[in-house]
């Protein structure tokens, strides 16, 4: 009854619906010659349909917020109350544009940029990092979905990693609400978020660095390619 009562059905179709968009723009893209005319349409088509679901979803939010400040009704969330302004809702869209950019560049994880830009705005720690887990699941799968259609999905090895983050998830769950629990102490969500952050810096910079080294002293190529060609 919780889980039926908490979850939000028609955001959650809006959601879906995106996802299957996102997913059938990337397939037939990538079956398309790159630069053609198509393949920019097809390119440029994800952007609207981003925004218009943004915008959908920012003026309920504004809307619902707007309603409960005027009849006095102080919802919380968790525990939390935020305080849906323009203000906050823009800064929200920046968050989900910098951790897809860096998810999308890097390779990581746009959770670790969404994690604590969400403390920022009044999330409570398990709401936060509940989220950018979800974000996290939500742009992987879309990948994953479109790397096995395409036949570049190495399954095995795919089965193993997924079986190994499905257990150390559980794990890492489990572990933390003892913790917090014992120490009643939600910021130790806090804490584990930035030393995994730091981690994760500190590790692609070293890695960076020496594979830059490794390619200077056996004088590869370092510049960008044409993006038409390395498609």
């Amino acid at each position: 009854q919780i889980l039926c009562f908490n979850l939000r059905w028609k955001r959650l179709l809006v959601l879906a619906t995106v996802w299957v968009l996102f997913t059938v723009i990337q397939v037939i893209k990538n079956d398309v010659v790159p630069c053609t005319t198509l393949y920019w349409v097809l390119f440029c088509l994800q952007f609207p349909i981003a925004t218009l679901v943004f915008g959908y979803e920012a003026t309920k939010l504004y809307k619902e917020h707007k309603k409960r400040m005027s009849t006095g009704n102080a919802e919380t969330v968790c525990g939390a109350s935020i305080q849906w302004s323009p203000l906050n809702i823009a800064f929200c869209a920046l968050c989900g544009i910098l951790g897809g950019t860096v998810g999308g560049l890097l390779g990581s994880g746009g959770g670790f940029i969404l994690g604590p830009l969400l403390l920022e705005i009044g999330v409570i720690p398990q709401v936060a990092s509940a989220t950018a887990t979800f974000v996290m699941m939500f742009s992987s799968s879309l990948s994953v979905v479109e790397f096995y259609l395409l036949k570049r999905f190495p399954m095995p090895y795919a089965l193993y990693l997924m079986g190994v983050s499905i257990l150390a998830g559980f794990w890492g769950q489990y572990f933390v609400r003892k913790l917090i629990t014992i120490l009643r102490r939600a910021s130790l969500i806090v804490f584990i978020l930035s030393g995994v952050i730091f981690a994760s810096a500190l590790t692609m910079g070293v890695i960076g660095i020496e594979r830059s080294i490794r390619m200077i002293h056996n004088h590869e190529f370092m510049g960008f390619l044409d993006f038409c060609s390395s498609q």
